[in-house]
């Protein structure tokens, strides 16, 4: 009252209507301003479109369509919910001051819960996240990797309109939802297992892998497949027998295995020999004749592609609890491809006539036993029936050959991956040469056979059977101190123990070797 009665005072009735309305304007451009400042606070969640990268072991994912995802919509509900809650103004006719409930933290923390929420929505640990994230008790399902990293290969997976253009060496994701963000985003991958590696890897083609809009220029379809692609090279150190099985062979397996043939392999690098090689192998795996795409100026148009190949990182080895299959079931896979009989060795008993098969190895070059007919004569004189013979040639016969044993014995080298042909519980022998090479046979054979349910034996020459002892002095670095040449680099090493070693085996320090392998041939 005393305010009304000092306003009536101090103004006039023309000053006072006058004064009323430029506080009815006044009021009306605070409002708006409010509004302005708070807009971005009030309006729905926007689509999104997410990349990300980490180092090994890496998960890149993308995160697409928001608006047309129900449990999304359910989110942007609760949020809507939660700022009207928050009642943070309070217009009336009286007054057109802002309210901001000072008190109220129940809906402070609603807001930071959806937030966090949100969150944990558009980025997942893909390593350690469980199958499905919770947001205010919604369910969401996992995201799965565009493209992966780990440590010895390098993979996409993606699927849609896949256009693949190989002149260019290029890989299209096209979409009409692509963002910004993702337009700016791509992926070079040389598609051969054996990331790391820089000379292998600097054989082998860069293909480009990027998330494109529908509406930008993208080359038009001239070819299109209804089935998915695989595409991989065969450069690096393919012409090694031991690397085109790990590093190619078993990867391809991994990643195509699923489609049951019904898969077009494309290949970069293309070395025609490694396919008429492989060629009962890549048959059985692909009902379609392979894709040579490098020179290639087609655009060909599949619902799926993967660029690169799964592979475990561990040599000739399949881990079960990370990929669906075992090194079992790529065992029984090569068999079947080759039409291979044996599926288990011998079971030697007492009394019985028919003697086990032993295959002894051979090499031309470096690494060769050099008194094969005293080994051979030293076995048959155990019960061994033996065969001499050399990797290589008909890869089909050969496998029949190894096949047909259940015992392979052999020098380390490129040859002994051939085991993967044996029948199981058969014995394998590995002789080792002199120099340090016990991890490097180790890690490549003797693990790797234990996996395929092979027994394992290994004999470490001593230097009197080595040829080095012909070559160099007793005090040369080389033969007394080999860790010194390793430290030299692999190259040195190599040369030297790999490349200008042969062996003279001791039969009669090798024959217990042999006697153990019978004794297992009868358990």
């Amino acid at each position: 009252m005393v305010y009304h009665t000092i306003f009536a005072k101090s103004f006039s009735r023309y000053e006072q209507k006058r004064l009323g309305y430029g506080a009815f304007a006044g009021c009306l451009l605070l409002v708006l301003s409010l509004c302005t400042v708070f807009k971005s606070y009030l309006g729905p969640i926007h689509d999104l479109n997410l990349k990300l990268s980490v180092g090994v072991d890496t998960k890149m994912l993308m995160v697409n369509d928001w608006n047309s995802s129900p449990e999304i919509a359910k989110v942007e509900d609760i949020v809507a919910e939660t700022f009207n809650t928050l009642n943070i103004f309070h217009l009336s006719a009286e007054s057109v001051v802002p309210k901001i409930p000072v008190n109220d933290t129940r809906s402070s923390l609603q807001i930071s819960k959806v937030e966090d929420n949100v969150t944990k929505i558009l980025i997942q640990d893909t390593s350690s996240s469980p199958p499905k994230a919770e947001v205010e008790g919604i369910e969401t399902k996992k995201i799965e990797p565009l493209c992966t990293s780990e440590e010895r290969t390098e993979f996409c997976q993606t699927q849609g309109d896949i256009r693949v253009h190989g002149k260019s060496s290029s890989v299209n994701i096209v979409s009409p939802k692509t963002s910004i963000l993702e337009e700016n985003v791509s992926w070079s991958i040389r598609p051969y297992a054996r990331k790391g590696d820089t000379f292998a890897m600097s054989t082998v083609r860069e293909w480009l892998v990027k998330p494109v809009k529908v509406n930008q220029e993208v080359p038009e379809c001239t070819q299109n497949h209804s089935i998915p692609a695989v595409i991989f090279s065969t450069g690096g150190y393919t012409g090694n027998h031991f690397h085109e099985f790990t590093d190619i062979v078993i990867p391809l397996f991994l990643t195509s295995r699923q489609f049951n043939g019904e898969v077009q392999f494309i290949i970069t690098d293309k070395r025609p020999w490694w396919i008429s090689k492989h060629q009962a192998f890549l048959n059985k795996l692909s009902n379609y004749e392979i894709m040579d795409i490098d020179k290639d100026d087609e655009v060909h148009c599949f619902p799926r592609v993967n660029v690169g190949l799964k592979r475990y990182h561990k040599e000739l080895s399949i881990d079960p609890q990370k990929y669906s299959y075992s090194m079992k079931d790529f065992r029984d896979f090569l068999r079947s491809s080759y039409s291979l009989k044996r599926v288990k060795a011998i079971k030697m008993r007492d009394g019985r006539r028919k003697k086990p098969r032993l295959l002894l190895v051979s090499r031309k070059r470096s690494r060769s036993f050099t008194n094969t007919d005293q080994i051979a004569k030293m076995a048959k004189g155990l019960g061994f029936n033996v065969i001499v013979m050399e990797a290589g040639g008909s890869m089909s016969k050969f496998a029949d050959v190894v096949n047909s044993c259940d015992v392979l014995l052999g020098v380390h080298g490129a040859g002994l991956t051939n085991i993967l042909f044996l029948p199981e519980n058969a014995i394998f022998i590995q002789v080792v040469p002199y120099g340090g090479v016990e991890w490097l046979a180790t890690y490549d054979f003797g693990i790797p056979s234990k996996d395929m349910n092979i027994k394992y034996l290994e004999y470490k020459i001593q230097l009197e059977e080595s040829t080095l002892i012909q070559q160099y002095p007793l005090d040369h670095m080389i033969i007394k101190d080999p860790p010194s040449i390793g430290k030299i680099g692999w190259e040195a090493f190599r040369s030297v123990y790999l490349d200008k070693q042969n062996v003279k085996l001791d039969v009669n320090r090798f024959k217990p070797t042999l006697q153990k392998a019978i004794e297992l041939l009868h358990r």
